[in-house]
């Protein structure tokens, strides 16, 4: 069951509240958050952040979307103030979480969005639900752990556990990060050090969210076999980004049935921090169909479906809002 309740917190966007929903999926309780767009054009927008990402904290992003869509933020098992996943359960089980949250509020095809970890679960969402998915973008996509940062990360968890937070926070920061591009990067140095002080300032809760949220990620060596999501798909990060590589990005989009892919300058691994209006405007362009060539922000888009790269537009829509999941 689940139980729907508008928060008492929440900022209004245009005169509608956020609504917030409480799941439960096999025990585990975590919970969502929806924001109504008062012009909605395409298919409601549902964001799944990475490690260090709730569901409050989208800001401009967020807002963005809403000129376009509804938006659906989630604090899935192990984020944010939802339950604490262990690592057996694996990726799948929280595509079928996320699934859960559009069976609860009434969403039958949504347009998703997955930053870093949760690129991992929105690509399998995708393969597994695929009928409720209308297109999807990822930045700094990962469906496992890279495997040149594997030991760093092991070596991270292990400070953790210890408590040593200096060392975890170097460690970590150390593979997010590319430090040698921080000068090139767009607030390279601010963003270094607000994570600096969010990873030495994880409490108890959020550290165990962590650690085994990277278990399981390392527990995931390779993409399922046979199952390439069919929908438009674009995968895009930073052209300083030296954890999830542009040359990495690409390579997941090649495995797409139809995929794109581009790179955004300026930028690292923390998209959504650093260049979030930027990233907006490039998504909001691929669910509306317009073209991704000539931005000054990226390098135009290559269409690598059957791994023949070409650099057009990405096919239009043109179904109304209406069915596209706008308001009912």
């Amino acid at each position: 069951m689940s139980q729907s309740t508008e928060s008492p917190a929440a900022t209004t966007t245009d005169g509608f509240p956020p609504v917030l929903t409480a799941h439960t999926w096999h025990g585990y309780h975590y919970e969502s958050r929806r924001s109504r767009s008062t012009t909605p054009r395409i298919a409601p927008v549902v964001l799944v952040g990475g490690a260090f990402q709730t569901k409050e904290n989208w800001g401009r992003i967020e807002t963005e979307f809403l000129a376009h869509a509804d938006v659906i933020t989630v604090d899935l098992p192990g984020w944010g103030k939802a339950d604490v996943l262990p690592d057996h359960h694996g990726v799948d089980f929280l595509a079928d979480a996320l699934c859960r949250v559009l069976d609860d509020t009434g969403l039958t095809t949504v347009n998703l969005v997955g930053s870093s970890y949760g690129s991992a679960v929105t690509h399998a969402l995708a393969r597994r639900h695929p009928t409720r998915v209308r297109r999807m973008a990822l930045t700094g996509a990962m469906t496992a752990v890279p495997e040149q940062a594997r030991s760093h990360f092991r070596r991270g968890i292990d400070f953790l556990v210890a408590r040593r937070m200096e060392e975890f926070t170097e460690v970590t920061l150390g593979q997010l990060m590319n430090r040698e591009a921080l000068e090139l990067t767009v607030d390279g140095h601010r963003i270094h050090r607000l994570l600096h002080r969010r990873l030495t300032g994880l409490g108890p809760l959020e550290a165990e969210q962590l650690m085994t949220n990277t278990q399981r990620l390392m527990a995931h060596q390779d993409l399922p076999k046979g199952a390439a999501p069919a929908m438009p798909v674009l995968v895009t990060t930073g052209e300083h980004d030296h954890f999830t590589s542009p040359a990495h990005c690409r390579d997941l989009a090649a495995t797409c049935a139809d995929g794109w892919f581009t790179t955004i300058t300026g930028a690292d691994h923390m998209l959504p921090l650093e260049r979030g209006p930027e990233v907006s405007d490039l998504f909001i362009r691929f669910f509306t169909g317009r073209p991704l060539t000539g931005l000054a922000y990226c390098l135009d888009a290559e269409h690598l479906s059957r791994h023949t790269p070409t650099m057009v537009a990405p096919r239009t829509g043109g179904e109304p809002a209406e069915r596209r999941g706008g308001h009912r």
